[in-house]
């Protein structure tokens, strides 16, 4: 009896990517057997209680946890913009961004909103690929910006890229004529001494030392 091996048996049969997230994007889009409605900036979201919690541990917390309120009908959301809210929900049931806009300053902008709601959720995925965006929209006018979000969120690798830009003398000069840079200097000083240290000549370790003990 003649059997087939595998590849002459696999070439009858092609099965097709997952369309999972797009079944789970519908569902959102219905809003069928929603079961929890959230209000941000005026506008209202539903949602399934168990799709947010299987994405988000702040979810799971917050919809199953020991704080949950049963009597709560709808849950306010605070300090985001609608459209934020409605990317991160698009995100946790389709794991891909939403179209944004494909001009530079409004596509960082964009990304560094979602970066802070995807950190507030503890979306990790999402964090890291705005945080990837934001790498590669730095520029003068936004280092200072990028270098705040970075480490107000523990953003490693975007606070490396933002110190590694600023090795440049044009590009240092640069930030200190933007409007952010005051914000910088005021509510993460400690970043501009890491920085200082970073440039001084290799033989000056010590002073290095000093400037970060300061």
């Amino acid at each position: 009896m003649r059997e087939f091996k595998g590849q002459e048996n696999g070439r009858f049969v092609q099965v097709p990517p997952s369309d999972l997230h797009r079944h789970l994007g519908d569902l959102l889009q219905s809003a069928d057997g929603t079961d929890v409605t959230f209000q941000v900036d005026g506008k209202t979201f539903s949602a399934h209680q168990s799709v947010l919690a299987a994405r988000s541990p702040v979810f799971k917390a917050q919809l199953f946890g020991p704080m949950k309120d049963s009597s709560d009908d709808l849950i306010m959301v605070d300090d985001m913009e609608a459209d934020v809210f409605g990317s991160l929900l698009h995100f946790i049931y389709t794991d891909s961004l939403p179209q944004m806009s494909r001009e530079g300053d409004n596509e960082g902008v964009a990304a560094s909103h979602l970066l802070v709601a995807a950190d507030r959720y503890d979306v990790q995925r999402l964090k890291l690929i705005c945080e990837e965006k934001l790498c590669s929209h730095i520029d003068t006018d936004t280092v200072a910006t990028s270098l705040v979000l970075a480490e107000q969120h523990s953003c490693h690798g975007l606070k490396e890229a933002c110190l590694q830009f600023l090795v440049s003398p044009s590009s240092l000069e640069g930030m200190k004529v933007s409007d952010a840079y005051v914000h910088l200097k005021s509510s993460c000083p400690s970043v501009l001494k890491e920085l200082i240290a970073r440039l001084l000549p290799a033989e000056l370790k010590a002073a290095k030392d000093i400037v970060m003990a300061i």
